[in-house]
């Protein structure tokens, strides 16, 4: 079994734990009223655009979304918290270590806490038990929103027992054949959609694009026809359906708790990697961390 395969099945037990945990964080995570920015690359910013839009969705204050190296550093927040599994990341460091001065409180929720974020964020928030060998993150990712979530009190255990079914249940057939997919989103479930493209990208090199599902309509449902698969993770809007399957192309329709979808698409990831003769564990141009010296460009 490969470490992303042993990895992805361990997330039900993995939000149970982060769902404990966060009433004893609450006091160094966003506090209502705080006009909040979320941070991180790759896999984190997408789970920080869902965290953002859950927390303003949810009253608790303004809150921005930024990969780490797009921080808009004129602007004055409350409090940032970085998304960071291996803490070694460049640009979060970089941001980090710039914001020490400013009196901006920093929060880090990390995967390893024995790196170098340790000293440059004031706050930790630790998910050693959501930590990763592989490359391709899964569960330190969805179990990093779920600890956010739990802290707006939008986590139950009916996503947990989604996310058991997500693992448990086979997944529609005939799709790890297909050459294209398309992922759709609403709300908070935009940021899992890009997040989903991304793991089919990594796990599988599949050509994979995601867009809000009514954007969707606006152009890029040209490329949908047979041999595509659009796949929606959260309530479509009426009538999108019956639009992609005129096209000829396979709909997925979400029927669990969207980040239990996202589940769902990381089997999916596996599944076509293994038809493709892929190791998911050993991506292609990839590393854990981005860590980049002088004259260096992150690939990721």
């Amino acid at each position: 079994m490969s470490h992303v395969a042993y990895e992805l099945g361990t997330q039900p037990a993995c939000w149970e734990r982060a769902a404990e945990l966060a009433p004893a964080r609450r006091a160094v995570l966003p506090q209502p009223g705080e006009r909040t920015a979320i941070v991180g690359c790759g896999t984190s910013y997408y789970m920080a655009q869902a965290a953002a839009v859950l927390r303003e969705e949810a009253g608790e204050g303004e809150t921005d979304a930024f990969p780490a190296s797009e921080f808009p550093r004129h602007r004055r927040y409350d409090r940032v918290v970085a998304l960071t599994r291996s803490g070694t990341t460049t640009e979060v460091l970089d941001l980090l270590a710039a914001l020490r001065d400013t009196g901006v409180p920093t929060t880090a929720v990390i995967g390893d806490p024995a790196t170098p974020v340790m000293t440059l964020a004031d706050e930790l928030v630790v998910l050693d038990f959501a930590d990763e060998r592989s490359v391709v993150q899964t569960r330190f990712a969805t179990t990093a929103l779920t600890l956010l979530r739990a802290h707006l009190g939008l986590h139950g255990p009916a996503a947990v027992a989604d996310a058991r079914t997500a693992l448990e249940e086979p997944l529609p057939a005939g799709l790890a054949g297909r050459g294209q997919f398309t992922f759709l989103g609403r709300g908070w479930s935009v940021g899992l959609a890009h997040e989903a493209a991304l793991k089919m990208r990594e796990a599988s090199l599949s050509w994979a694009e995601s867009y809000p599902a009514m954007e969707y309509r606006h152009g890029p449902v040209s490329i949908s026809g047979p041999g595509t698969v659009t796949w929606s993770l959260d309530e479509a809007p009426d009538g999108l359906a019956d639009q992609v399957r005129r096209t000829g192309g396979h709909w997925v329709a979400g029927r669990l708790d969207p980040l239990a979808e996202l589940v769902r698409v990381h089997r999916l990831a596996l599944a076509v990697a293994a038809e493709r003769g892929l190791d998911p564990d050993a991506p292609r141009n990839l590393t854990r961390s981005v860590i980049l010296s002088t004259g260096e460009e992150a690939v990721r």
